[in-house]
């Protein structure tokens, strides 16, 4: 597993509206590195994970840094070979465009010690959990959400064995911070229609053993992680420039 960060020059951005943006961008540069694109979109594709820093508004949104996961042993080659002019999109119809050929790239190290059982982490990019039943697609309340059971059964899926995570959200944090429910706009259509996603960012506790904290560190945790959700840091560095 393997796990980067490309990061613009000091006082550089680029400027998107929907999500879907950065990860056509992103996937271009995965087949450019030489992943098929099988591996990368579509139901069969290999986990990876992905997140965007900068300010983010309903108004439009600025990236500076895209902090990029690969969660699954064959994704690792690409991922190392991946070259930031390759993270190119251009959108003609709203003139945007991400551009990260300036940025350079920085190795995430690996934080699970050996037998250390827990991450104090943050999301940096908004947790997604479906909803089973009801009108509402997403959970927009953490102490309403299942946390573990729905963050346990994806990673589950994805590793092929049994997850077992405890997930402890910050009641401090939630108790001043009622509303932290995240609307991510994720793509328009030619029609005029958006698409997306209401997810939710607080500060987590994982408890568990090495090999599942590492799995949620670089697979990313609840749905649409390849889509850029579910992407965490390490509490204690923040989430940088």
């Amino acid at each position: 597993m393997y796990r980067i960060r490309l990061q613009l020059p000091q006082g550089r951005s680029c400027g998107y509206q929907n999500l879907d943006l950065l990860h056509d961008a992103l996937v271009n540069a995965w087949i450019a590195a030489g992943a098929t694109p099988q591996m990368i979109i579509g139901v069969q594709a290999l986990p990876w994970n992905f997140a965007s820093l900068g300010n983010h508004h309903d108004s439009g949104n600025r990236v500076h840094t895209l902090v990029v996961s690969a969660g699954h042993p064959d994704l690792v080659r690409y991922l190392a070979a991946m070259n930031p002019a390759d993270v190119y999109k251009i959108r003609v119809q709203t003139r945007e465009e991400v551009n990260f050929s300036q940025a350079s790239i920085q190795v995430d190290p690996d934080p699970v010690a050996g037998n250390q059982g827990r991450l104090e982490v943050l999301l940096l990019s908004p947790l997604a959990i479906r909803r089973r039943t009801g009108k509402r697609r997403w959970y927009t309340d953490m102490n309403d959400a299942p946390l573990a059971g729905a963050i346990n059964s994806r990673l589950s899926r994805m590793a092929g064995r049994p997850v077992n995570l405890k997930v402890i959200p910050d009641c401090l944090y939630l108790r001043a911070n009622p509303r932290h429910s995240v609307l991510v706009h994720l793509k328009r259509f030619a029609n005029g229609k958006t698409s997306f996603v209401i997810g939710m960012s607080t500060p987590l506790t994982l408890v568990g053993s090495d090999d599942d904290l590492r799995l949620a560190w670089y697979t990313g945790l609840g749905e649409k992680t390849r889509n850029g959700f579910g992407c965490i840091g390490l509490l204690e560095k923040g989430v940088g420039r």
